[in-house]
């Protein structure tokens, strides 16, 4: 079995691989080479924390495995870890036998990032130039980093239910090049990509606080009652997903479901799109929104690149299982 440590991660995942290994795992779901597992993600009532499984298989390219872990979220106050824990184990589509364990952490931040960077990629207006950021935790940062890279954006606006919070932000924001301001929720009418990460269970952003032709990114939606914004602008958008069933049952669309304002029928893969099944973003005016619940295979992809890369590296640590 290969072990790859959660400290390899960082000297051998790039943002570049990671967008490239969602872009095309969300392109093998779209044509029926790839499904996801039924997530299991439950209140464990310890911590207060979430804990679940996620999995599937690719057979284009023979990916087997799961992640386990959730969301600690006292960790970072308590303890000096960082909330997110996860790891992912790969098996031989072949055999069964496990091939791989892999660090999830940052993983999970690098391909959640990635999955809102390939909606801005393909759904985004070129001439975009403003991006607004809702959150400034510890996965807002990675997301900020790989949105910078999709458009010619000349300005970030930023806000957070703590704004003591949002130089995380303005850091990154000024790493880049690009002026940062802080701003209330209604400043965001100026933003024309807008990505929500949060753990909220009740709805920030509004749907009049969204201006025609933008295209927004829920990414912090991944559990049944979560809610980053108003069912109402699901209904003016056009709905993107990284697996539909996963977007009606626990991610931002759930709530727009169970209102009746859209239907299952309503909500497009994003793979779709990557492949040319789907248009995508129509006119200049359109609302675009892609509900980003974080599908295992994301996982099982990331995971599976950095195996090969710690290997090509030789970082790779092999164990008799």
């Amino acid at each position: 079995m290969i072990i790859v440590p959660e400290r390899e991660i960082a000297d051998l995942m790039t943002r570049e691989a990671a967008f490239e290994a969602v872009e095309r795992v969300f392109a093998a779901m779209a044509a029926g080479e790839a499904y996801n597992f039924p997530v299991v993600r439950e209140a464990i009532g310890h911590e207060d924390a979430l804990y679940g499984f996620k999995g599937g298989f690719d057979r284009s390219g023979l990916t087997l495995g799961l992640k386990a872990g959730g969301y600690w979220p006292h960790n970072l106050a308590k303890r000096g870890v960082i909330n997110h824990q996860s790891t992912v184990v790969l098996f031989d589509a072949d055999t069964g036998r496990v091939h791989a364990m892999v660090g999830g952490n940052l993983l999970t931040a690098l391909r959640t990032a990635a999955a809102s960077a390939v909606s801005i990629r393909y759904l985004a207006r070129e001439d975009a130039r403003v991006l607004g950021m809702i959150g400034a935790g510890h996965q807002a940062a990675f997301q900020l980093r790989a949105a910078l890279e999709q458009r010619r954006f000349e300005k970030v606006i930023g806000w957070n239910l703590n704004p003591e919070m949002l130089p995380n932000l303005e850091k990154v924001a000024e790493e880049a090049g690009v002026p940062f301001e802080a701003v209330e929720l209604g400043g965001m009418r100026e933003a024309d990509v807008i990505i929500s990460i949060t753990s909220s269970f009740e709805a920030i952003l509004g749907a009049d606080q969204v201006s025609p032709g933008t295209h927004v990114a829920c990414m912090g939606t991944d559990t049944k009652g979560k809610q980053e914004v108003a069912p109402g602008l699901l209904a003016r958008a056009v709905v993107f997903t990284d697996e539909v069933a996963q977007s009606v049952s626990i991610g931002e669309a759930q709530h727009a479901v169970a209102m009746g304002l859209i239907g299952e029928g309503d909500v497009q893969q994003l793979g779709a799109v990557i492949n040319g099944a789907h248009p995508g973003r129509r006119s200049a005016e359109e609302i675009t929104l892609f509900d980003g619940t974080g599908v295992g295979l994301q996982d099982l992809a990331v995971a599976s690149r950095v195996v090969e890369l710690a290997q090509e590296a030789g970082r790779a640590v092999m164990v008799d299982f």
